[in-house]
């Protein structure tokens, strides 16, 4: 078969999308600085609760307005003392009564929902909230769960092919949920103008540690052979919903019985701060022993001892990348729902007129993916 290569270079992202800028209790009255693909933001809250992203440069001397303080409604600067809106325009100058009609800072669309403050930094004239990526498991009160934000020294793309396959975790995280047959089962890839699913089962094995105990923590007499489920779910820009489980092998779990079994979804979306480093927000949900605190802290913290181990492989990928500017990318089969996602934010960029820093790989089209070694 024709072989799959794309240079290892920079990828760009696009800026017409809502990202996740911060956790809902990380935005308060007391502003805080993010920069969301490549833009310094300064957030708040409003007395009514209301999120405020405004970019972080006063209009007068461009020192950063996160460094101020909110006053009711307003933004202060902490320089001079001028103060901005929600809607970034200037309501007081320090020394004088008339406003420059000037004096205005660039204010983002903000929405909070699923636990997030979501922004738009693209243009704001088509910024429709109903664009923001589900993650309702979110918020479901049939699910709980908890998670963090890991800030990322590597090109967010890199997180988005680290989750779009999974084969991985048989190399990195073998202790915890990681076996052979993940490598050896077979998966199917779909996809839509903006969406991207990739489904892997595994019928007949025994479970991973990970899921051992989650099996045990709802069936405690637990043992024997499980039937085990990936279903990746992405959603452009670069939210990845993984659907995830184990079930008594046999109990008809792929046939959508899942009563015998553990379910979760490991929620993940990735906010490019600049081509290399990105801001990781991720939590795990799961629809079983909702009122078990403890199940909920000890897989938080199972699962950061997880994705600890993907940050150090993709920073140290990062380096290679940047050590080896003209090596280039190889794809094999289990690349293809990472390289639909490539497919889809080359479409996204091209739409803002700005094309990707990295040609597509060779044999990429509309209709089809490529062919791969």
């Amino acid at each position: 078969m024709a072989e799959t290569r794309t240079t290892a270079k920079i990828f760009d992202y696009p800026r017409d999308a809502w990202y996740v800028a911060a956790w809902d209790y990380e935005v308060t009255r007391n502003p805080m600085a993010r920069t969301i693909a490549g833009r310094p933001l300064a957030l708040y809250r409003t007395q009514d609760g209301t999120p405020v992203a405004l970019a972080d440069a006063c209009w007068h001397r461009l020192a950063p307005l996160s460094m101020g303080k909110v006053i009711g409604d307003d933004l202060q600067c902490p320089y001079h003392g001028i103060r901005y809106n929600k809607t970034g325009r200037c309501t007081s100058m320090p020394a004088q009564e008339t406003i420059n009609p000037s004096a205005t800072v660039p204010s983002f669309p903000v929405v909070d929902r699923y636990r997030y403050v979501w922004v738009w930094v693209g243009d704001p004239a088509i910024a429709d909230p109903a664009l923001i990526p589900d993650m309702s498991q979110m918020t479901d009160p049939e699910w709980t769960g908890d998670g963090e934000l890991i800030h990322a020294d590597c090109n967010y793309q890199l997180v988005l092919d680290n989750l779009m396959d999974l084969t991985h975790e048989e190399f990195v995280h073998s202790s915890s949920i990681g076996q052979e047959e993940l490598s050896e089962s077979e998966f199917v890839t779909s996809h839509t103008e903006t969406t991207v699913t990739v489904e892997r089962w595994m019928l007949g094995i025994d479970a991973p540690p990970f899921w051992l105990k989650n099996m045990r923590d709802k069936f405690p007499d637990f043992e024997g052979k499980v039937d085990r489920w990936q279903i990746i779910h992405f959603e452009a820009p670069s939210t990845i919903r993984i659907d995830v489980g184990v079930a008594r092998a046999g109990t008809g779990a792929p046939e959508g019985d899942r009563s015998q079994g553990v379910n979760g979804y490991v929620m993940n979306t990735i906010t490019p701060e600049s081509d290399r480093s990105c801001h990781y927000f991720w939590s795990f949900q799961r629809n079983y022993r909702l009122d078990s605190q403890l199940i909920t802290t000890q897989l938080r913290n199972g699962v950061h001892g997880v994705f600890g181990e993907d940050e150090r492989m993709l920073q140290a990928q990062q380096a290679a990348i940047d050590a080896n500017p003209d090596y280039e990318f190889y794809s094999l089969n289990i690349d293809t729902g990472g390289m639909w996602v490539r497919r889809i934010l080359e479409r996204m960029l091209e739409s803002e007129g700005r094309p990707s820093a990295v040609p597509l790989p060779t044999g990429v089209g509309a209709e089809r993916v490529p062919q791969v070694v």
